[in-house]
Parts: C-alpha cells; sequence; structure tokens
C-alpha cells in the first residue's frame, strides 16, 4: 500500500488532516499550538513548522511518538493573515505614523505593524516555496502593499455543499484549481455569522473535496500505485 506523505502547515483545527486520513493517507497537521479539543494528538506536530517546509521529515507527535518519513509529497500551508489580508490594512495607519521605504516608494504608515507585515509576507513566501512536490498556500484576498504574488484561484464553501460564504484564496505549485462539487444556493455570509477562530477554519465539505481532487492528483502525477 503507498501513501501520500501530507503537511497541514498551520492547522490547529484538523480540518484538512483529518479529510486526508480519511482517504488513507500519511498526513500530519502543524501548528504552534496543540491540536483542538478532541483533536487526534497522535496526527499533530505542536511547534514551528518552518524546518518541515524546508525539508524535515522526522519529527515528535503530540502524542510524543517519533516518525521518520522519506519526504513530504504535498504541503498545505494556512499563514497567518492578520497582518497581510485587505481588510486589516487600515491598522497600518493608526497610532505613531512614521515614513518608511517600500516597493512602492516612501509611505507614511506605523513602523511596527509594518515590519509585523513584512515578517509575515517572508513567511508567506517561505510556505510557497516549501520543499514538496506539491504546494498550497491559503490566505483572504492580501493588501496591496503586501505584494504576494497573484493568487492561483479562489474558492467558497458553499461551492461544495457548505451553508457559508467566505470568498478564500490560494496560490498554488503544480496543483490544479479545486472544482466545485455541490453548490448550496442558500448560503449566509460566514464573516457576519461567527466569531474568533471559527472564521479562520476550513469548513469540513471543502477540507474532503480538497483532500478527494489534490491527492488523486498528486498520485496521478508521482505515479503511485495507491490503493485504500
Amino acid at each position: 500500500m503507498k501513501h501520500l506523505n501530507i503537511l497541514i502547515a498551520c492547522e490547529e483545527s484538523q480540518a484538512e488532516c483529518q479529510a486526508f486520513r480519511e482517504l488513507g493517507h500519511r498526513a500530519y497537521s502543524c501548528d504552534v499550538k496543540m491540536c483542538r479539543p478532541g483533536g487526534n494528538k497522535a496526527w499533530h506536530i505542536c511547534g514551528d513548522c518552518r524546518p518541515f517546509l524546508h525539508g524535515t521529515t522526522q519529527f515528535y507527535t503530540q502524542d510524543r511518538k517519533h516518525h521518520h518519513i522519506s519526504r513530504w509529497h504535498l504541503i498545505i500551508a494556512h499563514p497567518p493573515c492578520t497582518y497581510l489580508c485587505k481588510v486589516g490594512s487600515q491598522h497600518l495607519y493608526k497610532g505613531k505614523l512614521e515614513w518608511v521605504d517600500s516597493q512602492i516608494g516612501r509611505i507614511l504608515v506605523n513602523p511596527e505593524r509594518y515590519g509585523h507585515l513584512l515578517q509575515a509576507r517572508e513567511f508567506f513566501m517561505e510556505c510557497l516555496n516549501a520543499n514538496a512536490p506539491f504546494v498550497a498556500v491559503e490566505n483572504p484576498l492580501p493588501m496591496k502593499l503586501a505584494n504576494l504574488p497573484q493568487p492561483s484561484c479562489f474558492v467558497q464553501p458553499f461551492w461544495f455543499g457548505d451553508r457559508w460564504s467566505k470568498k478564500t484564496l490560494y496560490w498554488l505549485r503544480n496543483l490544479p484549481p479545486i472544482m466545485p462539487t455541490i453548490v448550496n444556493p442558500d448560503f449566509k455570509q460566514l464573516v457576519h455569522c461567527s466569531r474568533g477562530k471559527y472564521r479562520s477554519r476550513t469548513s469540513l465539505p471543502l477540507a474532503r473535496a480538497i483532500a478527494q481532487q489534490w491527492a488523486d492528483y498528486a498520485i496521478k502525477e508521482l505515479g503511485i500505485n495507491y490503493k485504500k
């Protein structure tokens, strides 16, 4: 039996990790926080994901067991969007402002906030350039000042049978766009109907579509004779 080795970086909820596991793949979530209550500790790496983006393949999961895989076939990353997203751009112009140099010239901004933006962009690009044949990075619409590459596609949860609308962008390396499955015409705007971290979690129907479509594609491209 052949499995894909999959890392879901910056995932506390384990939604995508669980979806890949349901298909029989060797998927692990990784986050600086422990997995959600009720999550599977045997599938979660509690710590910085950066070493894995650069190819680390030996690690301990939250249940304290050691693992060694050959390589990561697929890495999906969800880097923090706080300092990158367009809706947060207003905070750049609050507080004590200073002139700083940017890719668009000198701008008057909050220097501390701008510093966080640059660090967030660096981490985003580190995710996009991860050491794996197939890579996907998820984020909401970024502000222009973040200077991110053009996204490859976007999705809506209601395209996959969910009841919510929340436009999410994906930057892809060697992966096809996620195709809709069952469109739910009776949807609501998630941002207006929920609070806190729930808004940033991948919906379960979308997670299952991601797992099915990208795993099938990666298996075909890699020529793995996979049987569940």
